[in-house]
């Protein structure tokens, strides 16, 4: 628009920038120390203060760690799906979002996604599945280490897709679903509803692999709703209904 005024970036945006453009682009890898202070001042004629504020914009999306000192300097972090997963649950509690809400999501993207790999269901996707499902039996007296594969698996399950969107999205529902589940295992662990939640649930793991095998995408996407539908009736609590209540 004719007369509109432009904001120019200041020097530090414009430096965060450069850099993380390297950094997801993987010509900075994980660890690696950025220039000496002095080397990158004189390489964007830049005052040592203007750096700095580059790097705390950079240290605020949690793409570098700064460290203070004669022996300190910047270090390369790569883009995780963890931070992106944090800042996600800050918007879900200020919007006072229901763990009903998150639930209802996970129904929605989860069974296409299954019913996708049923379609597919290439040898190497059975096998690591299959693997998965090893992992499991063999942990079913730890209530803790069970819960913990038992998210992996429904993550692996979106991995499998390919499909690095959806992996993200999921990622965000899952880092707090875990946290419902923990929650949820550490209030009921040993008593009879446990024990049953987690059988039909190990259950329904195997019965999924069984049908992505077989390429029955239907039956595949009609299980996976029931199991999630039913592992939200156990998860919802009366003293935790929302996102807040959870992580606040």
């Amino acid at each position: 628009m004719v007369g509109r005024q432009v904001r120019v970036p200041k020097m530090a945006e414009l430096i965060a920038g450069h850099l993380r453009k390297q950094i997801v682009r993987g010509e900075l890898t994980e660890g690696e120390a950025l220039p000496a202070e002095s080397e990158l001042m004189a390489q964007f004629n830049v005052s040592r203060p203007t750096l700095r504020e580059a790097f705390r914009i950079l240290e605020s999306e949690s793409l570098i760690t700064v460290r203070r000192g004669a022996h300190g300097g910047a270090r390369v972090q790569l883009p995780a799906p963890e931070v992106a997963a944090r800042y996600a649950a800050l918007i879900l509690q200020h919007r006072a979002t229901t763990l009903q809400d998150l639930y209802e999501a996970r129904i929605l993207i989860e069974p296409p996604c299954v019913g996708l790999l049923a379609e597919t269901a290439a040898a190497d996707t059975v096998k690591r599945l299959r693997a998965a499902l090893d992992e499991h039996d063999s942990v079913t007296g730890d209530p803790t280490r069970s819960i913990q594969i038992h998210i992996a698996f429904h993550s692996l399950l979106i991995e499998l897709t390919g499909n690095q969107t959806l992996v993200l999205l999921m990622s965000l529902v899952e880092n707090i679903i875990q946290q419902a589940n923990v929650s949820q295992v550490e209030s009921t662990a040993g008593t009879a509803k446990h024990e049953r939640a987690s059988r039909k649930g190990l259950a329904a793991h195997h019965r999924i692999v069984d049908l992505i095998e077989a390429r029955d995408a239907e039956a595949t996407r009609q299980l996976w709703r029931k199991h999630l539908t039913e592992a939200r009736d156990y998860l919802v609590r009366a003293d935790i209904t929302t996102v807040l209540d959870l992580m606040g």
